[in-house]
């Protein structure tokens, strides 16, 4: 028992280890993809049926100030006031759910970029030990602008596509730094559901879920609000 759990402890020690250099690197270095790209190419070679996975990457300053409050307005509201977790959405969702009539989600946009960058799917207590450690290590490492951009470039946005360029260009046919502010919203708007949601062909929940997220992009303040992020 000693002697396990001695290698148990070691091993613990490397992971630690390992996981904050990873961390630490991608500060930096453009991840070369992210395990939920992973999990959608495994899923297409059980299923029969080829994907072919888009994604390129682009810098902070080559996405369009619109998308990133979009995505803010949408998904994370306290996302630069927070340091990875918002407890207040937690413990409403857990007595929402606890009500059992739907499950509700309470992810920052730091968890769900931990969570796609590095983790497989499932709800299990282990995955989401996972997913609080390396929201921990992003937080730590990383300024909250790399958070957004690795978000950015991480999320799906339909079937196999992947980050803010691939999305823009498959929807709407432009650059992801020349995105207008509704072609923003749309793409937020889409992001719970993004493989039965169209950003492009948007139906009536999704046209009103994205007029709501323009009047929320507007109350936090448009572009403005991302000198709050520096």
């Amino acid at each position: 028992m000693r002697n396990l759990l001695r290698r148990l402890f070691k091993f613990l020690v490397y992971f630690a280890l390992g996981s904050v250099a990873v961390v630490i690197v991608l500060r930096w270095v453009p991840p070369p993809g992210s395990m939920l790209m992973v999990e959608r190419k495994v899923q297409s070679w059980f299923n029969g049926q080829p994907i072919d996975l888009q994604r390129d990457w682009r810098s902070w300053d080559e996405i369009s100030g619109n998308l990133k409050v979009a995505v803010i307005a949408g998904e994370d509201q306290k996302f630069a006031e927070h340091h990875g977790f918002d407890l207040p959405a937690i413990e409403q969702a857990l007595a929402h759910n606890g009500r059992g009539k739907s499950i509700r989600g309470a992810s920052t946009i730091s968890q769900q970029t931990a969570k796609n960058l590095f983790l497989w799917p499932g709800r299990s207590w282990l995955r989401k030990g996972l997913e609080a450690w390396f929201t921990l290590l992003l937080e730590t490492f990383w300024p909250k602008q790399r958070i957004l951009e690795a978000y950015l470039n991480s999320a799906e946005w339909d079937d196999g596509v992947f980050g803010a360029q691939a999305a823009a260009r498959h929807h709407f046919g432009v650059d992801a730094s020349r995105l207008s502010a509704q072609q923003a919203a749309q793409l937020a708007a889409v992001l719970p559901n993004p493989r039965q949601w169209s950003a492009a062909r948007p139906s009536g929940y999704v046209r009103q879920r994205a007029a709501w997220i323009r009047q929320q992009m507007w109350q936090l303040g448009g572009p403005d609000y991302l000198e709050r992020l520096r």
